[in-house]
């Protein structure tokens, strides 16, 4: 999707300041609740994920092989507007392997690793998907609601593992098929979604869950103009507007599947709507909640979608 200004200004500024000296605070944290710099010595392979998603499955793959680090891993922080700082910069350039999500979704990663001369093998997400715009739209780069590409980017950081570190490169791969076949489980509710209500309807605030929705059979009905607005942070027209709750109101839609993460006048109007109506709401976000990983996540988000179209 095209870059909102403040999402922008977010990426200016992360690049500005990663060429100031010296090192700020840092928001960079690992799974056990340490700092970054607290693996300087570690001699496991050192992995810096943009967002704990990766975060997550880089750890599931590598095990007590790897040192873990996300860069956005707070549920509450908006990944667009996210400003990078020094300290990330610091540890991007210590890392042996990178995962981005990529399709201009964390383009700070790509200007903090060329700044630093990193030498560390990335992982593009979107690339590894194999995903592109369709003719005349944007691209949807939320990738990590596509479990097929999940099970293309668990291959890619198998491998990359398995280059810094052949000595366990078997680890890793069997690790990989384990979290892939936990995959499985999910397509298949995916898959009785589609058999029980291909063709519903459905609004969305954002496309971050679209893959997931698309898969399952269920068709977004929210006008693109108002979604591309409220990812790109700009207003919505009172015409749009007025189309979208619409839906609701005119109950032309089953449930509606919205972005938690981010929030703003008009999307709770059209959350409103929703409940005014007795259309059943679905919350996804952007990054882990406390308390999940990956794969318990993802269940949580299919079984709450399933629930609210039997409703």
């Amino acid at each position: 999707m095209p870059s909102s200004p403040s999402r922008s200004l977010a990426l200016i500024a992360g690049a500005s300041l990663a060429l100031l000296a010296g090192c700020g605070s840092s928001s960079d944290t690992k799974s056990d609740g340490s700092s970054a710099s607290d693996s300087a010595s570690s001699s496991k392979v050192a992995v810096v994920a943009s967002t704990n998603v990766y975060g997550d499955i880089a750890e599931q793959i590598g095990g007590d092989h790897v040192d873990v680090t996300s860069i956005i891993s707070d549920p509450d922080q908006d990944p667009h507007s996210y400003e990078a700082d020094t300290q990330n910069q610091l540890t991007l350039s210590k890392a042996k392997v990178v995962i981005e999500n990529g399709g201009g979704y964390d383009d700070f990663i790509d200007r903090m690793l060329k700044s630093s001369n990193s030498s560390a093998e990335v992982i593009n997400a979107v690339k590894v998907s194999g995903k592109t715009a369709p003719k005349g739209g944007d691209l949807n780069e939320h990738v990590w609601y596509d479990f097929p590409t999940v099970a293309k980017i668990a291959d890619s950081i198998s491998t990359a593992l398995g280059k810094a570190d052949p000595n366990d490169a078997a680890v890793f791969t069997k690790n990989a098929e384990t979290f892939k076949s936990k995959l499985t489980p999910l397509e298949s509710k995916e898959a009785q979604i589609k058999k029980e209500h291909s063709g519903a309807g459905i609004g969305i605030t954002e496309p971050v869950p679209l893959y997931m929705t698309e898969a399952s059979g269920l068709v977004n009905k929210t006008p693109e103009e108002f979604s591309k607005a409220i990812e790109e942070g700009s207003d919505v027209s009172p015409k749009v507007l007025q189309e979208t709750l619409a839906l609701y109101s005119g109950k032309q839609v089953k449930a509606l599947v919205y972005n938690a993460q981010t929030s703003g006048p008009q999307t709770v109007k059209v959350e409103n709507a929703a409940k005014a109506a007795g259309v059943p709401t679905v919350p996804v976000t952007e990054t882990l909640p406390k308390g999940k990983d990956y794969l318990g996540w993802m269940t949580s988000n299919v079984d709450a979608l399933a629930s609210a179209l039997a409703k």
